[in-house]
């Protein structure tokens, strides 16, 4: 009886059903054109990313047949996770456990599963507008920081990079003029309504934030305003319904992440976070920001091995009692971004990591603070929140991409995290620092030549007693530092031979780094201890 006091105010409830198979599975891999876009299969190619079973389509026979039952609605799907988002009485969801497609159903009411679960969304994006006269510059702060007007110079402004931003509502990117540089070259090459189930990403109003997010990255205003990437290429998708929170909104964010791989983006931008919820029934704890428990998450970590850099705001919960980082962005494949004010220094509301990651987080930093943004409205304004220094980043990231093509998504997020200011340091306020990007472009051009050739990996890694480490030749008499994760060096020992066996069945459980560093080569390898 105690069990329903929860939900006893929910007549419906939310969930997951997962189907056990999917049809045509091998005719689909050997033909993968009749599933993925062209430029998904050759980003895949290229980046060594294998098209596996998750590529194939949810069974739409499965689906038809839940629409027919009594009570159910269907809300989304995933092939990732071969799932579809229904809503519906108890009873009526139960029920479907006696189809003989349906291997499991979980509750976004954890109490109603059999194995306590939780879900949730996290404090939004909070904003002060602030109208003023600008000119040209007001946006220049958050792009020096990152050195991203050096890129821009030598012509690296995100030409040939495709970013998906996945956000609440895009009004006005369509007419105003900030935008008009993007329309007139043709960069905004589609976009979808998942909330709605419609083309139209403009016409919703109820929210602006994804126009003031686009902006950081592609907005445009002669003498006033430059994204970050001004020259790439956008997908928009809206995921995001502002005027309620209720889990299906992690649901819209999977399929539209699945709709951006098909699509063969490069980046997903998504200034969105997930905690609690209007039914405090779906609500998360802090316990679960661990990166493998809400939906997003591991939806987002799939995003990540196909290849698409995820990168995620922190969140603005670094004041109040909920404090750390929400999901998606506490996933370990996620690139999740903290935010500082104008000169640098902490932003008092950004996220906060824990031990309760699986990496690090945040992975790094930018301008959150007054952050100069596009409204729909077509003017200049400032806001805070990380929900703008994901998408500055995001969009510096793009314009490197441009100048370094051959690096694949992990590559790019390491050279990025190595290039920030307290890479040696890091810590659970700003993560590795604020990246430096053209740096990170000239300490990647000057070491290419070099690490083509030189080669390092370490086994078993997790890691219970004895490490064994691999390496070229060339690094003979290098020493290895181990680093935890607060960045302070607790052990080092030098390279004798190709092959070496190391104990450390003496460190403690959790995560390290080992890093070699010397004239020639440079590599930093996370190391998990069980």
């Amino acid at each position: 009886m105690f069990a329903l006091i929860p939900f006893l105010g929910w007549s419906q409830e939310d969930a997951w059903v997962y189907f056990t198979d999917k049809e045509n599975v091998e005719d689909a891999l050997a033909n993968p054109i009749s599933i993925l876009t062209q430029t998904a299969i050759d980003r895949k190619l290229d980046d060594g990313i294998a098209i596996d079973v998750r590529d194939v389509p949810v069974n739409e026979s499965y689906i038809s047949t839940l629409k027919l039952e009594d009570g159910i609605t269907v809300l989304a799907k995933s092939k990732w996770f071969n799932a579809v988002h229904v809503r519906g009485e108890f009873s009526a969801i139960e029920a479907l456990e006696d189809l003989t497609f349906v291997a499991s159903i979980d509750y976004a009411n954890h109490v109603l599963n059999a194995s306590s679960r939780v879900s949730n969304f996290y404090d939004k994006w909070e904003g002060i507008d602030q109208q003023a006269e600008f000119d040209y510059g007001n946006s220049a702060n958050q792009a020096i920081m990152l050195n991203v007007p050096l890129l821009h110079l030598d012509d690296y402004t995100g030409e040939g990079v495709v970013v998906a931003v996945l956000d609440a509502g895009f009004p006005g990117v369509n007419s105003i003029d900030g935008f008009q540089r993007l329309r007139d070259n043709n960069d905004i090459l589609g976009g979808y309504d998942f909330v709605d189930r419609n083309e139209n990403v403009y016409e919703n109003t109820t929210s602006n934030h994804g126009t003031k997010v686009l902006s950081n990255m592609g907005g445009y205003i002669e003498g006033e305003f430059v994204g970050t990437a001004p020259d790439a290429s956008f997908y928009l998708f809206r995921t995001e319904d502002a005027t309620s929170e209720n889990p299906v909104e992690e649901s819209y964010w999977v399929e539209a992440a699945e709709r951006a791989d098909s699509l063969g983006v490069d980046i997903i931008n998504s200034s969105l976070g997930y905690t609690v919820y209007n039914n405090s029934s779906y609500s998360y704890t802090p316990a679960d920001m661990n990166g493998v428990t809400a939906y997003i998450s591991k939806g987002a970590n799939i995003a990540a091995e196909k290849g698409i850099l995820v990168v995620n705001s922190a969140g603005n919960s670094g004041a109040n009692e909920w404090n750390i980082v929400g999901a998606p962005a506490d996933a370990e494949l996620v690139f999740s971004i903290g935010a500082v004010d104008a000169v640098g220094d902490y932003a008092w509301f950004s996220s906060v990591g824990d031990g309760n990651q699986p990496i690090l987080k945040p992975d790094v930093v930018a301008r959150g603070v007054s952050s100069a943004v596009i409204d729909n409205l077509n003017d200049v304004v400032f806001n805070n929140g990380t929900s703008f220094s994901a998408p500055i980043l995001a969009g510096g990231i793009a314009s490197l991409w441009q100048a370094l093509p051959e690096l694949d998504a992990e590559q790019m997020k390491d050279i990025v995290r190595q290039s920030a200011s307290q890479y040696d340091t890091p810590d659970f306020n700003l993560g590795h620092g604020i990246p430096d990007l053209y740096d990170a472009l000239q300490s990647t051009l000057s070491l290419n030549d070099v690490q083509n050739d030189v080669k390092i990996n370490v086994f078993p890694n997790p890691v219970t007693t004895h490490l064994t480490i691999n390496f070229s030749p060339q690094l003979i008499g290098e020493s290895i530092k181990v680093i935890n994760i607060l960045g302070k060096e607790i052990y080092a020992f030098k390279l004798k031979s190709t092959q070496q066996r190391v104990d450390v069945s003496w460190l403690s459980s959790g995560m390290y780094f080992l890093k070699i560093e010397s004239p020639k080569f440079t590599k930093t390898i996370k190391l998990l201890k069980q």
